[in-house]
């Protein structure tokens, strides 16, 4: 009996032992509010720094909370977008302490909202948040991830970091990081074979991107620009991520004295994951390296010197083995088998540099001195032998072989070959200067370019059906004289170029700020620039405007029209037709932008929002026509072609969810082009009815009707654009976080291959795409470290899931044609990426 009086005693000590520690308490209450203290902070974290448990503000800001007393404490107060609050505590026992705490919202937060960027509203420029690139769930995982969300751009391929603009395609647009104009890899034909693009998330630390109607300062593409800034940090630091893709490692620190910073910064990706899940099976072997640096010494007061280095390596090999493919419709399904022999390998080499040289003799004027180079080295070599057969689908539902192929359509071999190799060089110098003044900003600028072509190209396909070399000519039994034509290839291009170019640009441009008398505020920008290349002798002008109109008595409007010429000279691709010969007469395309734009302020549910409009149209001139396939685009390098591109842009941008930024945009666009002396004949029998286009038989008559296609869809002509980025986050628990990118693009035109242009008018089915993360942050601002604690230094550590393609939707990139006996042609889609799952942790430090 005593026994177990003393067991009871000992449980009643241990259930007491929670309320003895407490038994000397006190309670601290008060209201969080913003640092405008207008607006309360609701679902904000309140806990004692290092210890578990806490509370939440209701939605009047209000928070109540029961803390020990006699003993030193901090009070931890957090939330999203906001600065963490510390306050340190001593209370004695039933003391009541109120408290007023103001947070401060971090400089991340809806960066469209920062006093610095004032100046953005009055021009065709946005800013993004690169930390946003880091958290989007996506296969590629790089920062255009993010650009492809915005208005205006498309992109219907995950495995690429490639996007369209307002109709333009991949070439048309440009991107700089630091002032440096960024090259991309030029015989990268998919996805699969791309690798890491230049720009490492981690080291960025201002994003502008332009969509069109861009100023002087920018130089000669058609489309948008994509201006990056590295960082320059302040002290040491850096950040680690790895993932079933691959993983990075950025550093950056000081040296005592202050005067020299460096920025370094290393990936590594693999997607043999990505493409071990693709119709096509085989033994994927992908590689993609790079390394960066930027390193800064600051002179004196008034000078500083700075080195941009940049290397990458993207190996690709795979050695396919089978291919299935069901397409079609459920009336006529079919089935595309294929075994291979071969293999493909890829090698593409990169290196770029640049030496800044920056003078400011005083606080408004900012002159630098750029030098810079560039070079690659790619080969793509192939043979690739694919035996196929087409067969139709049972699919009667009731029937036993349903699913299963009960006719033969045809079968056949295909045979690939290629042998390419291309290397490029750039040298540059430019001088960029800038001047601030109390209502102007003069900018301007001189550059020289210096280009060196050698571009080796040998590339075939033959195509053989139940042994016959296609094309193949039509039988006729009992003919004694039948046509026997010499053997032949499908497709097949050769070349050897080289070349060496000369380019010189220049540009001016100033912004004027108006204030009229009624307060209402002007801002005009004017610009001019020119460019010469000595390949044919060109010489260009290009005038600029921009003006924008900010109401006193509505300072939440902006209202903005921009128009200027855009002529972009051909680097080289466009130069080179499908042979592989070059057109001597070439000259550059022409876009001349009409853009008119609101940017409109709002604030719901007591949160802040932005609401954008841009409505645009482009008259395009001097066109070289082209296709895409896959990411790769072939142009008619021989022909010429008018065009325009018109549409509408749609984003609302502000917290959904508060303390977090979300966007939705919308894009309405149409695009055309109209080939220069295009056209097709129609030939009519003797009763008068029509026979195919362009098509001799015997009974034609001599009559016959010359048609003009005129107009026709260009292949970036993607009539409607929807994307959602969008974050959210457990009440109470701000640090587990959904990141989800939502993608919805019509389909593209495309057509057979060896078509005319006017023929290529078929439509790609709908491209759709939902990728989502879940996050959880579990060393956070909050978390607090013991001195021997080997994660003490460790400021964030964050370990994800993110599904991709959470829908399991099947998109097409691309099409294999393929013929029978009788040149009938299948068009078998070549489908993205299936439902795949990815672990990723992350940290800063």
């Amino acid at each position: 009996m005593r026994v177990s009086v003393f067991y009871r005693l000992i449980i009643f000590s241990f259930l007491l032992l929670p309320s003895l520690a407490f038994a000397q308490t006190a309670r601290v209450e008060g209201f969080v509010t913003d640092s405008s203290n207008s607006n309360v902070v609701d679902l904000a974290n309140i806990a004692i720094l290092g210890e578990k448990g806490g509370t939440t503000s209701d939605p009047n800001g209000f928070f109540s909370l029961k803390v020990p007393a006699e003993r030193d404490f901090i009070l931890a107060i957090s939330f999203v977008g906001y600065e963490d609050k510390h306050i340190s505590f001593k209370l004695e026992d039933g003391e009541l302490r109120r408290v007023k705490v103001v947070l401060k919202p971090m400089t991340t937060n809806l960066p469209g909202f920062e006093v610095r960027d004032e100046r953005l509203r009055t021009e065709s420029l946005v800013r993004l948040d690169p930390k946003n690139a880091s958290i989007a769930p996506s296969i590629s995982g790089g920062l255009e991830a993010i650009i492809v969300t915005l208005p205006g751009v498309s992109s219907n391929n995950e495995m690429s970091s490639q996007y369209s603009v307002r109709g333009g395609n991949f070439d048309e647009n440009l991107i700089y990081v630091n002032d440096i104009e960024i090259y991309r890899p030029f015989l990268v034909t998919s996805g699969e074979q791309e690798g890491l693009s230049f720009i490492n998330p981690a080291l960025v630390s201002s994003v502008l991107f332009s969509a069109g109607g861009f100023g002087a300062e920018y130089g000669d593409k058609m489309s948008s620009v994509l201006d990056v800034k590295y960082k320059s940090p302040t002290e040491f630091g850096g950040s680690f991520a790895i993932s079933l893709l691959g993983a990075e490692l950025a550093l950056e620190g000081t040296n005592k004295k202050k005067n020299f910073t460096y920025l370094l910064g290393g990936r590594y990706k693999t997607n043999q994951y990505i493409l071990n899940n693709l119709e096509t099976q085989g033994n994927y072997k992908p590689r993609f390296i790079d390394v960066q640096a930027l390193l800064t010494h600051k002179l004196s007061e008034k000078w500083d010197l700075s080195l941009l280095a940049y290397y990458s390596e993207n190996k690709y090999k795979v050695v396919p083995t089978t291919r299935e493919t069901d397409f079609g419709t459920f009336q006529q399904a079919y089935r595309f088998k294929v075994y291979f022999d071969g293999n493909e390998i890829d090698d593409y080499e990169m290196g770029q540099g640049a030496l800044t040289l920056r003078f400011a003799p005083n606080k408004i004027t900012s002159l630098k001195l750029i030098a810079s180079a560039f070079t690659t080295n790619e080969s793509e070599t192939y043979d690739v032998q694919g035996q196929y057969w087409i067969g139709q689908l049972e699919n009667s539902l009731g029937s036993d072989e349903f699913g299963d192929v009960v006719q033969q359509q045809g079968v056949g071999t295909f045979l690939q070959h290629a042998r390419n190799r291309f290397r490029a060089s750039v040298i540059s110098l430019q001088h960029k200067g800038s001047r601030a003044g109390e209502k102007t900003f003069l900018e301007w600028g001189l550059k020289y370019d210096h280009q060196i072509i050698d571009d080796n190209i040998r590339e075939w396909e033959m195509i053989d059906s139940a042994g016959y070399s296609l094309p193949h000519p039509v039988d006729q039994p009992g003919n004694p004289n039948p046509d026997r034509p010499d053997f032949g290839i499908n497709y097949f291009a050769k070349g050897n170029n080289i070349l060496s170019i000369n380019r010189f640009s220049a540009f001016v441009s100033n912004q004027w700020q108006l204030d009229l008398k009624n307060k209402d505020q002007i801002t005009v920008t004017a610009g001019l620039r020119s460019y010469f290349w000595d390949y044919n002798n060109e010489f260009l002008l290009m005038p600029r405007f921009n003006i924008a109109f900010k109401p006193y008595k509505k300072q939440n409007v902006v209202f903005r029209f921009s128009t200027g010429l855009y002529y972009q000279p051909p680097f080289y691709r466009e130069l080179r037709n499908f042979d592989g010969s070059l057109n001597p007469d070439i000259k550059s395309q022409k876009s001349i932008h009409f853009i008119f734009g609101s940017d409109y302020r709002f604030r719901a549910w007591n949160r802040p929002f932005i609401f954008t409009t841009e409505l645009y149209y482009k008259h395009l001139d001097n066109l070289i026509p082209y296709v895409v396939d896959n990411v790769r685009i072939r142009y008619y390098a021989d022909q010429l072609a008018k065009g325009y591109a018109a549409g509408i842009d749609l984003k609302v941008y502000g917290e959904f969810v508060k303390g977090v930024d979300s966007w939705i945009s919308m894009s309405v666009m149409k695009t055309q082009e109209d080939i220069y002396g295009d056209y097709y004949y129609n030939y009519y029998n003797e009763a008068g009815e029509l026979i195919r286009p362009g098509v001799s038989v015997d009974n034609i008559v001599s009559d016959s009707l010359r048609v003009e296609p005129g107009y026709i869809d260009r292949p970036s002509d993607q009539r409607v654009n929807f994307s959602v980025f969008f974050q959210d986050y457990i009440p109470g628990q701000p640090y587990v976080k959904m990141h989800l990118r939502l993608v919805y693009g019509t389909g593209l035109s495309f057509g057979p291959p060896k078509s005319e242009r006017y023929q290529q008018t078929l439509r790609m089915p709908d491209y759709r795409r939902v990728d989502i993360g879940f996050s959880y942050a579990f060393i956070n601002e909050s978390s607090s470290m013991g001195p021997k604690n080997p994660l003490r230094n460790v400021k964030g550590m964050t370990v994800s899931l993110e599904v991709f393609n959470l829908l399991q939707i099947y998109n097409t990139i691309s099409y294999v044609w393929i013929k029978d006996i009788d040149n009938r042609q299948y068009a078998v889609p070549n489908y993205l990426t299936p439902r795949l799952v990815n672990l990723k942790l992350t940290a800063s430090f």
